[in-house]
């Protein structure tokens, strides 16, 4: 069990506590309890340094106890995504086959909610924390939430999908240029050269990565950019795909392939398409991310990029376990696959 560390960075423990406190370990037991029967004087003693060294003891500290608990905190931006839910219950399933449990905790992408949450698992049995989207997932880190994270790491240690810049996070990161290079060059083998990007937020690191990766693919081939194909502005649902959809044609683009942000985006962008009258892949050919079940439930079924989630998840709960125990590698890459299906054709002639 990691405790906060002193200014010499040395591990604090509720001994160390009693020690300054010049008390007993049950007194200072007692206060973290609630309980009355310590002194004024004391107490405040106690309490001031807490304080001084940010110590959030768990439920194991506050008994006094070197068991672990064996839990891992994750946190999701949205659980009712599906690639939300499919790495959660792929962490779920590593988790277990280690000997783990996960408690999850879904902040619905509002940065309050995420701090809320943070502190929450702070004060429960969890040995580490894996942060999965959110404010993890930002093109430019909000040091208002490193700092949340930096105080959290003082006793947990955290894991995140994407980065923190300010922070000591473990990383699992997809590569997400990869994923795109693989989308462009199987369009462009089709004959694909007006291929659109639809869906997301380009304030979004990963987003942002595909739009770069998009730009020089183009350039590898010679085929010219052009930033009307281009709509990257609204957020990673099926409404937010349709929208984006029309608003290209109503600029009078008519592409004869796009990528969507990811496979529920793709099925707003699909509705899009029909409604314009184009057929897929006759047409229009679609491609996404994430090959979760909507990918399949999909007529014709979606060409997407899948991350194997298993592995996935694999990797997650072993950077947790590493960070917990102070050793492995910050940084750890899934690599992306694709996987074809009849949604994507031939350019139209």
């Amino acid at each position: 069990m990691q405790m906060p560390k002193t200014n010499e960075n040395k591990m604090i423990t509720i001994y160390d506590i009693a020690k300054e406190a010049q008390v007993s370990t049950a007194t200072v037991s007692r206060v973290l309890t609630g309980n009355t029967k310590v002194g004024k004087e004391k107490r405040e003693k106690i309490l001031a340094i807490i304080k001084k060294y940010n110590f959030k003891p768990n439920a194991m500290a506050r008994g006094l106890s070197d068991t672990k608990s064996k839990i891992i905190g994750i946190l999701v931006a949205d659980v009712r995504n599906p690639f939300y839910a499919d790495l959660f219950v792929a962490c779920e399933q590593a988790a277990k086959s280690v000997g783990y449990t996960v408690l999850l905790c879904n902040s619905l992408d509002v940065m309050q909610q995420e701090e809320h949450l943070l502190d929450r698992l702070a004060q429960q049995r969890v040995e580490a924390i894996i942060q999965i989207g959110g404010r993890v997932d930002d093109l430019v880190s909000n040091m208002e939430y490193v700092e949340k994270v930096n105080q959290i790491m003082n006793t947990i240690p955290v894991v995140v999908t994407g980065k923190l810049e300010g922070t000591k996070c473990k990383m699992v990161r997809i590569d997400s240029m990869k994923a795109m290079e693989l989308l462009m060059e199987h369009l462009i083998s089709l004959g694909h050269h007006q291929i659109a990007m639809v869906g997301g937020n380009i304030k979004v690191l990963s987003t942002y990565e595909k739009l770069l990766q998009y730009k020089h693919t183009l350039n590898k081939y010679h085929i010219p950019y052009d930033e009307e194909l281009i709509s990257l502005e609204g957020s990673y649902n099926s409404e937010s795909g349709y929208t984006l959809m029309n608003d290209i044609f109503a600029k009078g683009k008519h592409p004869t392939a796009v990528v969507a942000i990811n496979d529920c985006a793709a099925t707003g962008v699909q509705r899009s398409i029909l409604e314009h009258g184009y057929r897929i892949p006759e047409d229009i050919s679609l491609v996404g991310y994430d090959n979760t079940y909507v990918s399949q439930m999909m007529i014709p079924r979606l060409t997407t990029i899948d991350y194997d989630y298993p592995l996935f998840g694999k990797y997650l709960i072993e950077a947790a376990i590493d960070a917990i125990e102070g050793k492995g590698e910050m940084m750890k890459t899934v690599t992306p696959h694709l996987v074809v299906r009849e949604s994507s054709g031939k350019a139209k002639q």
